[in-house]
């Protein structure tokens, strides 16, 4: 099936190419969101005479997108999750959990705008594209924690496992430590025993 683009769509043309697409794709993405019409001689006409119209609208919101993306790349957003001791979650992080925290802090996003390349099902920091224009693209962080203050020592860079090793070997620590003080208690009574011992002799003799 042939459309004409109305903007730029990522891997199949700029505005205005003439492309071949599978009908589906064409009915249920393109032609329902605007970004393609039906390559016929009457919408190829309509296309050419709104050109420079469409062109501006494109350039407009291209550079209101731009001016959102600055300020919205490279920023990281909490997200708080329940999860295992291991640190894997019930469940998965999605575009639309992203949209929502985003929008929290005051962007606004959608959730079609977000895509997540990689499934997330951990703890720990991932990354989340946000797709604001055809042209214009902001990656932000998604710091998934059980809590706030897990989401603070991850942001300063501790993961999860770190965090839980860093645990476990301060309870090994205290534990040693307790048996230390037995340790040193019980010979503190060893030297005590032969010392009265010792007394005892001297008051027989």
């Amino acid at each position: 099936m042939q459309v004409i683009l109305l903007e730029r769509v990522a891997k199949l043309g700029q505005m205005g190419d003439v492309v071949d697409v599978k009908p589906g794709f064409a009915r249920n993405f393109l032609l329902p969101q605007g970004k393609a019409k039906t390559a016929s001689e009457a919408n190829i006409a309509s296309f050419e005479a709104q050109k420079a119209q469409l062109e501006a609208r494109n350039l407009e919101t291209k550079k209101e997108a731009e001016a959102l993306a600055e300020k919205l790349d490279g920023q990281q957003f909490v997200v708080i999750r329940q999860a295992s001791d291991g640190g894997n979650l019930y469940g998965s992080v999605t575009p639309r959990d992203t949209a929502e925290v985003a929008t929290e802090a005051g962007f606004s996003v959608d959730r079609k705008q977000v895509i997540i390349r990689e499934p997330i099902k951990v703890l720990g920091l991932h990354e989340a594209e946000v797709h604001l224009h055809p042209e214009v693209m902001a990656v932000v962080k998604l710091n998934v924690a059980r809590s706030a203050e897990e989401a603070e020592l991850q942001a300063s860079g501790k993961s999860i496992q770190e965090l839980a090793a860093e645990e476990e070997a301060a309870a090994e620590f205290e534990i040693s430590e307790l048996f230390d003080d037995i340790g040193s208690a019980a010979s503190d009574d060893d030297d005590v025993a032969p010392a009265a011992e010792a007394a005892g002799e001297d008051e027989n003799n």
